[in-house]
């Protein structure tokens, strides 16, 4: 598989040189071009193709901002992730990035002596979202108004009867969802909507929550403000911006009071055994592109208690490029047009077999 182009944007010839090093160790990686300033980055883009662009918010000229701007015009789903101080400033501005487009972010420390000597683990968180961002497109996370799987019938992969799921919750007519790592909330927001649009049909005379879960307390703003720019929203109807966002300012949406109300958002450490102990009874589970950035005994303790909070007969959906091979094989994979979901068996169930 040929290495992951990276374009580096950044005015500070330290940290671009910084950069460069701490992706170089990753072999999945190639740094394909550095540019300083916002202005020199959109012309080599065409020049280098890029698969990522890291790019730093607060330049000269051009700024961060800006150029995001301009490349969101240009290349509409070519992921760009900003990288900032982690200052109050800082944070405003990534959320504001956030916003219009770009696909995910990094803190870096405010000089240049901490971040070398930081440089390892930055280089390291730095190099799984971009081969997160790589390798699904960010399809996971624009808000869209696409029939997720939750809905349709699917057959294990051994064989045996369709899969129904919303027999999860048939004998209480009440889901409970959990998104896991939720990050800015489009994930949740576009569960919101599916369930809102099937309350006077498939749920009619249901009741259903969600759980929007995520450790950046940034992220979690964002998510609880519930405004998006052209970007994210590229994927949702005009039909479905008219009934769940209301104007926010000349270029971005704000989710309706209604949305809002079947999300709860709440700050959780998925490795915080005490925490995760307690959020049981879920029927479904998404957490999509976020263990990729964890070892394998963080895996299975997390997948662990996943499964003890899922209710029997439960599932856990995760992203494109990720699997349970190796981390848990109590789960019966099911297939779904486009998709494959994890099955927690009802207990006493005997038919089918492990993945």
């Amino acid at each position: 598989m040929l290495p992951i182009r990276v374009l580096v944007v950044d005015d500070s010839v330290v940290v671009r040189k910084l950069l460069c090093e701490a992706l170089a160790s990753s072999v999945e990686v190639k740094v394909a071009g550095t540019a300083s300033s916002g202005a020199i980055a959109l012309a080599k883009i065409p020049q280098l193709n890029p698969d990522v662009i890291t790019l730093d918010i607060e330049m000269p000229g051009l700024n961060g901002i800006q150029t995001l701007a301009e490349i969101r015009k240009l290349y509409p789903k070519l992921p760009v992730i900003m990288f900032s101080t982690l200052t109050e400033r800082g944070a405003a501005i990534t959320l504001e990035a956030l916003s219009l487009g770009a696909s995910d972010y990094m803190t870096k420390p405010s000089n240049s002596d901490s971040l070398a000597n930081t440089m390892e683990q930055v280089g390291r968180e730095l190099t799984a979202k971009i081969v997160s961002l790589a390798s699904r497109g960010r399809s996971s996370a624009s808000v869209s108004a696409a029939r997720l799987p939750a809905i349709s019938p699917a057959k294990r992969k051994s064989g045996g009867q369709p899969i129904d799921l919303l027999a999860v919750g048939t004998s209480t007519k009440r889901l409970h969802l959990w998104s896991a790592g939720c990050s800015t909330g489009e994930e949740a927001y576009t569960l919101a909507m599916l369930l809102l649009e099937e309350s006077e049909k498939l749920l009619a005379g249901w009741t259903f929550d969600i759980l929007a879960t995520d450790l950046n307390d940034n992220s979690l703003a964002a998510a609880k403000a519930g405004i998006y720019g052209e970007y994210a929203l590229r994927s949702t109807t005009d039909l479905l911006r008219r009934k769940y966002f209301k104007p926010h300012d000349e270029k971005r949406l704000q989710a309706t009071d209604q949305l809002k109300s079947v999300i709860r958002f709440d700050r959780v450490n998925l490795r915080d055994d005490s925490k995760m102990t307690f959020l049981k009874g879920m029927d479904l589970i998404f957490c999509c592109n976020v263990l990729i950035y964890f070892d394998l005994a963080s895996k299975q303790r997390v997948v662990q208690h996943f499964y003890s909070n899922l209710l029997p007969g439960g599932y856990l959906f995760l992203g494109h490029a990720e699997s349970l091979y190796q981390v848990d094989d109590r789960f019966h994979l099911v297939h779904f047009p486009g998709a494959i979901g994890y099955w927690k068996p009802p207990i006493g169930h005997s038919g089918g077999g492990k993945p």
